[in-house]
């Protein structure tokens, strides 16, 4: 570490910092908390986790009380889902009006508007100037599963493309499709077959930098190598990779791997699970790479709180399905549909992406300094409200996991909660809800960045 910057520019400890948002009452996790966390382990399959030790009552925007009265700021929205806010006031009356009418049909059995007009906006918001048809379903990795099937269908062949750092879901396609190994592969193998991954540009660490061109080109050499593009059905990428570390590609890898696919029959899927819905400051963060997806999967924000995801392409693509091919009992329930309406309409009138870019600018005059002043941190990275800090070990570039858990941990006990991710562990994201107010943002970045420093001077 650095000491000579951070002594000339002092900041104060986590105590000094007043508590405005965060309200903290009792030790962390609580009495009550505790006494539910028995309950939990005793009912609870141990395979689910529980990442926090506390145990949620309520919530509201930015901010999470449990059960003990302790309120906490909310820096990972449920994983990007509650990007509107949580119990956002529009999504909780349009919840309330759509359940009172009809609670499920089936829409391939009885059809309804809502399905309808979800799919109208998600023809409207997705990249690509054509045609656009959707199935809707219930999760990400249900999405993911349905883009393959879709791909295989209309391209004949079998083949699909995944990008090394991945995630893609816990299913056992998606798991096949996923690069890191624990907790989600370990020991629920065999895995589906015709799945290859190859390089993501990773600035960062690759020896490619900010070449993202030369990046993409020797990915492709892999995939001739290893499949050939005559077999190859599609290839699925983050624009911005989740689980795998918050990576921002370099300019120009997603395009020539985009382009590449196009020229050879191969359908390009971008997986916007995480990265869609105004998160990156972009209604999808491939619209800042100058990529049209063939295919987009999308889920977490979508719902604004409520589960649904979706498969959106070009709609000779979506048809080349046969009628029951794709669907099932619960995709699109009318609830789900309801909320997807409401929070679609908040971003629009919000205009959640310019308040995304926002975040952005607050997140990076906050944190940017930290890369000069300590050696631990190797680098702020991310677009929009989509941010994440690399941490590495003192005077080297190997992965720092033991500090993350530190500084997570530590940062719990003064009342944020956040992420880590990275496929050594070795990342914090910051996924606030995009309607996070300055003054709530600018206390849980005092607080963090005091910690960051407490810790790595460990």
């Amino acid at each position: 570490m650095s000491t000579d910057s951070i002594s000339a520019t002092p900041i104060s400890t986590v105590s000094d910092i007043p508590q405005r948002a965060r309200e903290l009452r009792t030790s962390i996790p609580g009495p009550k908390s505790q006494a539910l966390t028995t309950r939990h382990h005793q009912v609870v399959s141990a395979g689910v986790g529980a990442y926090m030790p506390i145990f949620a009552q309520s919530a509201s925007g930015s901010t999470i009380t449990d059960v003990d009265g302790n309120r906490f700021i909310d820096l990972a929205a449920g994983i990007a889902v509650t990007g509107v806010g949580n119990a956002a006031p529009e999504v909780v009356e349009a919840v309330q009006t759509a359940v009172a009418k009809l609670t499920h049909t089936n829409f391939a059995t009885t059809p309804y508007e809502s399905y309808v007009e979800v799919c109208e906006k998600l023809a409207e918001h997705t990249p690509g100037d054509f045609p656009k048809k959707s199935v809707l379903l219930n999760s990400g990795a249900e999405a993911v599963e349905n883009a393959v099937k879709i791909a295989r269908k209309y391209t004949g062949r079998s083949a699909v493309i995944v990008m090394e750092n991945a995630f893609h879901g816990r299913t056992n396609l998606t798991m096949a499709m996923t690069t890191k190994s624990s907790p989600y592969k370990r020991g629920f193998g065999a895995f589906a077959p015709d799945i290859y991954p190859v390089p993501y540009s990773y600035p960062l660490r690759d020896a490619f930098g900010s070449d993202g061109v030369a990046a993409a080109k020797a990915s492709i050499e892999k995939i001739e190598l290893l499949v050939g593009h005559e077999n190859v059905a599609a290839i699925i990428a983050e624009p911005l990779q989740g689980e795998g570390g918050f990576i921002v590609p370099a300019e120009g890898f997603l395009k020539t791997l985009s382009e590449w696919a196009h020229e050879n029959g191969v359908l390009y899927v971008s997986d916007e699970i995480q990265s869609g819905f105004c998160r990156t400051g972009e209604w999808f963060a491939s619209d800042h790479f100058g990529v049209v997806p063939d295919l987009i999967t999308t889920a977490k924000a979508l719902g604004g709180g409520m589960p649904i995801s979706a498969v959106t392409g070009r709609a000779e693509i979506m048809d080349s399905v046969q009628p029951g091919g794709i669907g099932g009992t619960y995709g699109g329930n009318p609830v789900s549909c309801a909320a997807a309406l409401a929070a679609i309409s908040i971003m629009e009138s919000k205009d959640l992406n310019e308040r995304s870019r926002h975040i952005s600018s607050v997140i990076a005059s906050s944190l940017n300094p930290l890369v000069e002043s300590l050696d631990t941190v190797a680098e702020v990275r991310g677009l929009g409200a989509m941010q994440a800090i690399e941490f590495v070990e003192s005077g080297s570039m190997q992965p720092n996991k033991p500090l993350v858990a530190r500084i997570v941990a530590k940062a719990m006990q003064a009342g944020l909660i956040m992420l880590t991710c990275g496929i050594n562990g070795n990342v914090i994201r910051l996924l606030p809800p995009l309607v996070i107010t300055d003054d709530e943002l600018n206390e849980a970045l005092d607080v963090l960045k005091a910690i960051i420093i407490e810790e790595s001077a460990r």
